[in-house]
């Protein structure tokens, strides 16, 4: 935990959404925010691992001289309403202490996260713990583009129509809740779903929704690929960006 001293005018704590993977993505705002802070908190899913988001970044804002913060937060599942693992909670702790040292120093930090800020970010795990200890810390949030979006847009298909009900669903979590989203639901995102690719192409074709789904790697970027039959996906090594789109209705005309 911070013990240092707040500045009578500390810094401002800006939560960047880059989008999912296209640096062309990023929106005007996340540009301006970024080129306009000199301090930058980055997240890695491991120590000294690299960051998807900064890479992104890069791309549009050279780092140059800027302070670079590589904070770790593992990946592991977070179950909200249960008591958190204890190494999120002290990963989550150092990396809010090393971002409090230069908001108490006066310093701007922006904290660049895949995809949009308030969708499943580590964004706001962070955020929690800088306010538990500076409740008045200035904060803005920076929307982008989601990855769902770029995957619809990619495909020229709508990610939802008319009375369509969408259901945007975490893949990596076995939760029983699936099964019954894609019975009812007319239109599904599942997220999160190299890990389980497998077993929902089995729930798909238990279902008979194979022929409703489209996955899609690493949306936007130069080796995206697509599945329109997500049977071929099966065995395979997904990358950590893919995403989904189950929609069972069709526009008719």
């Amino acid at each position: 935990m911070s013990t240092a001293t707040p500045s009578s005018h500390p810094g401002h704590l800006y939560l960047v959404g880059v989008g999912p993977g296209d640096p062309e993505l990023m929106t005007c705002k996340a540009v301006r925010i970024l080129s306009n802070t000199k301090v930058w908190a980055v997240p890695t899913a491991r120590e000294n691992g690299s960051s998807s988001a900064q890479q992104i970044v890069d791309a549009m804002v050279p780092a140059n001289d800027r302070v670079i913060l590589s904070l770790c937060f593992p990946m592991k599942k977070v179950f909200l309403g249960r008591d958190t693992d204890d190494q999120l909670l002290q990963a989550w702790r150092k990396s809010a202490d090393e971002v409090i040292t230069h908001l108490d120093q006066g310093r701007d930090v922006a904290f660049p996260t895949l995809g949009d800020a308030t969708l499943y970010s580590t964004a706001f795990y962070l955020l929690a713990m800088i306010q538990e200890q500076r409740p008045r810390t200035r904060v803005t949030v920076i929307p982008g583009i989601t990855a769902m979006s770029a995957c619809a847009a990619g495909q020229s298909n709508p990610l939802a129509l008319g009375d369509d009900v969408l259901a945007v669903v975490p893949a990596a979590f076995e939760d029983d809740r699936l099964r019954q989203i894609l019975t009812t639901l007319d239109s599904v995102v599942l997220m999160k779903v190299h890990r389980r690719i497998d077993a929902l192409i089995d729930l798909l074709t238990e279902l008979d929704l194979i022929s409703h789904a489209v996955l899609v790697e690493r949306a936007g970027l130069p080796d995206e690929r697509v599945y329109n039959d997500v049977r071929e996906a099966r065995g395979r090594q997904l990358h950590y960006f893919s995403t989904m789109l189950i929609r069972k209705k069709q526009v008719q005309v």
